[in-house]
């Protein structure tokens, strides 16, 4: 599942409203908030709760809440009471470190507990089975990390999710945003910081694919358009869009359009499945064979005799062949993405410079 994150620290605005709408029209299910309360903004912060509670409860999405301390006693909650915080639309809380594991175990006969993923230990586990917590309702939530160089390493991150997978635990993770960034740091807010400034899409792909994480939120308060539409491809239809850039526009045709990896998987290149059939009669002259770099959008040309016209996208640095023509590039930010064209999957390219 994909969430992402709206705060509390500005009042609510319709700007806000509109950006939870369309996240959920692209496809995503959570909501992450945090509920950390200045002591003199306790009214404000019910009424902006309040306000996202209406949109959740209309859109049925999940909402996790960071609480410490006192927090949801000064909205007029309370963690004795769990029943009553579930009804009010709360479907989770992430709690830190100085709960009581007992309180814990209760609330998660109600709804979802997240725990602290990076600490969570043995005897934390075995407190909460003395406790008889509700396993089905207990999940493992990683932080995310503002401060640059803070991140998780991500040897220690795929061995502590490996711990976690045995224990049969449900685990969250953060990818960074490309929009609107958190204050004060703006330097993005991911799990890992091998993530940090990287392509929001990318790094929820990573952190499913390569990390056995079931449920990735967008850290940061926003996308940019391009990447919303790259997360609305491939969850309302599998593809997995990419832009890039053309050395001609003659080649605009070639490259700018679905295209399909063969069910073979090459190492070395992305073929795609029917451009040789597609451009069979076309006459495709030798140009531009130079280095092909990571990225790099390729045409065999006529010296390659029966494989003229296939169109690949180079998935490592290769040497020049006069055989094939350089025809465009994919934009460094899509790069890593090239690691999540499986086999048979449809993959989109379009103009990087007409992309909104």
């Amino acid at each position: 599942m994909l969430g992402f994150s709206v705060f509390l620290t500005e009042d609510w605005s319709p700007e806000k409203e509109d950006y939870v709408k369309r996240m959920v029209d692209i496809g995503f299910e959570g909501v992450f908030t945090s509920l950390h309360i200045p002591e003199d903004d306790v009214s404000r912060y019910k009424e902006r709760l309040n306000s996202l509670l209406e949109i959740v409860k209309a859109r049925k999405l999940k909402l996790m809440i960071d609480i410490s301390g006192d927090a949801l006693e000064q909205i007029g909650l309370s963690l004795n009471n769990p029943k009553e915080i579930f009804e009010s639309g709360i479907t989770g809380l992430r709690m830190d470190d100085g709960i009581h594991v007992e309180t814990m175990a209760n609330v998660s006969r109600y709804l979802t507990v997240g725990l602290n993923a990076s600490t969570l230990t043995e005897a934390d586990y075995e407190q909460l089975v003395a406790n008889e917590a509700d396993f089905s309702n207990i999940e493992a939530w990683h932080n995310y990390y503002p401060r640059p160089d803070t991140g998780l390493d991500e040897n220690w991150f795929d061995e502590k999710n490996t711990w976690l997978k045995n224990k049969r635990l449900k685990i969250a993770a953060f990818a960074p945003g490309d929009g609107r960034l958190r204050l004060p740091l703006y330097e993005t807010l991911p799990t890992l910081e091998i993530h940090r400034c990287q392509n929001p899409f990318s790094s929820s792909l990573s952190l499913m694919q390569d990390y056995m994480i079931d449920d990735v939120y967008i850290g940061d308060p926003g996308l940019t358009n391009k990447t919303s539409q790259q997360f609305a491809e491939y969850l309302q239809h599998k593809i997995l869009l990419m832009h890039a850039t053309s050395v001609h526009r003659k080649w605009d045709s070639y490259i700018y359009k679905d295209h399909q990896n063969r069910l073979d998987v090459a190492r070395d290149v992305i073929r795609s499945a029917h451009s040789r059939a597609a451009h069979k009669n076309d006459t495709i002259q030798p140009e531009n064979t130079v280095l092909r770099k990571k990225g790099s959008i390729t045409i065999d040309n006529n010296r390659y005799k029966r494989y003229k016209g296939e169109l690949q996208v180079v998935k490592q640095e290769l040497s020049p062949d006069e055989k094939v023509n350089v025809i465009g590039q994919i934009v460094y930010k899509d790069l890593p993405l090239l690691d999540f064209i499986q086999g048979g999957m449809t993959f989109k390219i379009t103009d990087n410079k007409e992309a909104t």
